[in-house]
Parts: structure tokens; C-alpha cells; sequence
């Protein structure tokens, strides 16, 4: 059986005309109920008449097409005035009257094409009821008439006022909803340049070293085996970041942290490069995301050491403090850029985007002596 906690869903899922056909079917019946029989709406001085087989077909028309309000509004509009008309020319008065209002609403709302088309046709219609209901010496004004015209245009002005809130609402989730992808790209290629690059650049300065030890088998293949370890890191890598893209992914994703630091920097020595790496205090429990942008500051700035200062002292120092991490890397522009792939500038700004969306501050340097100098002031949680 199905539970009670399913069934709005269900009938969420049904088709837009069942479920308008509830309220249409009950405005028909209960404009038969004695008690509710010449309730509706009278414009004119038509008086009262008993229903007959013309009230049947009077109140099915003024009620029936609301089942269909939504799917085909103009329609639904054209046969509930048609209804309406011979409901007040009949003199039935019936309560099913009141859908008049009810399908100028829906129209208003729900209506796409030929809005004004539509809103022509029905004002130049009633004019030719109103003369038809207005008797000679009857004690209906003009006034009346006018107002009714009022109030129908009215419904359809809420109509129209939901139909343009709820284009508003569509058009902004459309915009969040184009704003979060475009998030989420920038996101993915940030992680993968971070990881790509810096491996694919330790690969090929340490490449492009083996050609120059053919004469030492030893260190050849001490080289070599450092380019294989560091694919196999890239590989691993990028698992992992599949595995953070996947989002039926069981497992806990890895992120780095700086507590993987002195692999990072031992990896950068295998290429060739001399880094100094130096850590004052310890990192705040509750650092969170500080800890992943100050390994991923490191990281661009050792793989910027391998492209543009290849073989040149690089000092790394890394200081904890209570709320927040400092980083600095300087090269002395004591080295080659020669067999080192250049690049593109994203992994700064990349860096700069990182750092500032945790309220820190980041800049990128070239001293007068040469090299580079980065520095990055990481807010971070105070340790628990």
C-alpha cells in the first residue's frame, strides 16, 4: 500500500489537468445544491429564472473548462465567458459564475501567446452583452457594468502579476544555477592545473636532466626512477580529484594539507631544485581549508621555482600561528629556465582567488637581484 507521507507527491507527479479537475467538478456540483442555486454572480436586471436544460449546459461551461485552465488557459477563457454569457442572459445566475474570475486569473498567469489578442477579443465581446443585459428603465447603472469589466480585468492582473514573479524566480535560479557551474569549473580547472602542472613540470625538468647523465648510469637511473615516482603521484592525484568530482563517490576524498609538506618539497629536490624548508609552530586543529590554500601556495610556488629558476636556492618558511598561516618562497634567480615548459599565469591568479576567499592576503614579486618571491597570510581557526 501506498503511505499517507507519499501521497502529495503523487500528486505532484500527476498531470496538471487532474489536478485542476477537483476544483472544477466541485464548483460544478455545488452550483446545483438547492441551498447555493442562484448564488453567483448577476450583472444586469435579468431577473431569476428556474434552471432547465440550458442551465446544465450554462453551468458546465462556466465550470467544466477549468480542468483545463492551466494546460490550455485561452481556451478555458473563451468557453467559461460563452458560459458566462448565456448564464446571464438565461437569467440563471448560477454559482458556477464565479469561475469567470477563476479562468481570467489562469489566463493572465498561464496564458504565452496572443495574450492580447485574447484580452481584445473578450473587451469588445462584453460590450455587446452589457447593451444586451442593460433593460430600459432597469435599475442597473452604467457604473455597474464598469465595474464588473473592472474586476474581471483585475483577476487578470493578478494573473499576470504571478506570471511575471514566477519568470523572476525562474530567471534567477537560472542565474544561480549558471553561476554555480561556472563555480564549479573554475574549481575543477584550478585543481587540476595545481596538480597536472606541478607534476607534468617536475617530469619534464627531471626529462630533460637524464640527457645529460647517460655517462653516470647511477644517477640516470636514480633520475629515472625519480620520473616514475612522480607519475605514479600524478596519477594517484588525479584519482583523487576524480574522486572529488564524483559525487556517488562512498569513500573520504584526501585533500592535501600541510602536513604533507616535506613529501611536497622532497619531491621538488628529486627535480633538481635546492629548497630550504623551514616550519615555525603548528598548525591550529580547527584550520580547515587554511591548511589545503597554504599547500597549494607552496605548491605553485616550488612548480614556478622548476620552470623560471630551475637549479636556484628556494627558501620555503612556513609559520603557524593562532589565527593564521604565513608562507613565503623566494628563489635567488640563480637558475635556467632552459628545458622547463612555460606558462600561462592562472596558477597565480588561481592562488590569489584561493587566498582571498578566505579574507587573506597573497602577492607575487620580483626583486631587483633576480628570482621571485611569494608570500600568503592564510587566516586559520584557533587551535582547540
Amino acid at each position: 500500500m501506498i503511505g499517507l507521507h507519499r501521497v502529495p507527491d503523487l500528486w505532484r507527479r500527476c498531470d496538471v489537468t487532474v489536478r485542476d479537475s477537483p476544483l472544477a467538478l466541485l464548483l460544478a456540483v455545488a452550483s446545483f445544491l438547492p441551498g447555493l442555486q442562484s448564488a453567483g454572480t448577476q450583472v444586469g436586471d435579468i431577473p431569476l429564472r428556474p434552471y432547465d436544460a440550458l442551465a446544465v449546459v450554462a453551468v458546465a461551461l462556466q465550470s467544466l473548462p477549468l480542468a483545463v485552465r492551466r494546460r490550455w488557459p485561452a481556451v478555458c477563457l473563451i468557453l467559461v465567458s460563452l458560459g458566462f454569457a448565456l448564464d446571464q442572459l438565461r437569467g440563471y445566475h448560477a454559482l458556477a459564475g464565479t469561475g469567470l474570475a477563476i479562468a481570467a486569473m489562469s489566463a493572465g498567469a498561464h496564458l504565452e501567446r496572443h495574450r492580447r489578442v485574447i484580452v481584445v477579443l473578450l473587451s469588445v465581446a462584453y460590450v455587446p452583452l452589457a447593451v444586451a443585459l442593460d433593460r430600459p428603465g432597469g435599475p442597473e447603472r452604467p457604473e455597474g457594468f464598469v465595474l464588473f469589466y473592472l474586476a474581471v480585468v483585475l483577476a487578470w492582473g493578478i494573473g499576470a502579476w504571478l506570471r511575471s514573479t514566477r519568470a523572476a524566480e525562474a530567471e534567477l535560479r537560472r542565474h544561480v544555477a549558471e553561476a554555480t557551474r561556472t563555480a564549479e569549473r573554475t574549481r575543477i580547472a584550478r585543481e587540476l592545473h595545481d596538480v597536472v602542472t606541478h607534476h607534468v613540470t617536475a617530469m619534464v625538468v627531471q626529462a630533460e636532466a637524464a640527457r645529460y647523465l647517460t655517462a653516470v648510469p647511477d644517477r640516470l637511473d636514480e633520475t629515472l626512477s625519480a620520473v616514475t615516482d612522480t607519475g605514479r603521484r600524478a596519477i594517484a592525484d588525479l584519482r583523487h580529484l576524480l574522486d572529488l568530482l564524483n559525487p556517488g563517490h562512498d569513500t573520504d576524498v584526501r585533500t592535501p594539507s600541510v602536513g604533507e609538506l616535506h613529501a611536497l618539497v622532497e619531491q621538488t629536490r628529486q627535480a633538481g631544485q635546492p629548497v630550504e624548508f623551514t616550519e615555525e609552530g603548528r598548525p591550529a586543529e580547527s584550520a580547515g581549508s587554511a591548511e589545503f590554500v597554504t599547500y597549494r601556495v607552496v605548491q605553485e610556488a616550488l612548480t614556478n621555482a622548476l620552470k623560471y629558476a630551475h637549479g636556484s636556492r628556494t627558501v620555503v618558511h612556513v609559520r603557524y600561528g593562532r589565527k593564521e598561516i604565513s608562507v613565503e618562497v623566494s628563489t635567488d634567480g640563480s637558475g635556467s629556465r632552459r628545458g622547463s615548459p612555460g606558462g600561462s599565469g592562472r596558477g597565480l591568479a588561481g592562488l590569489q582567488e584561493r587566498v582571498d576567499a578566505l579574507g587573506g592576503e597573497f602577492s607575487a614579486d620580483r626583486p631587483t637581484g633576480g628570482g621571485f618571491v611569494v608570500r600568503a597570510r592564510v587566516p586559520a581557526g584557533n587551535p582547540s
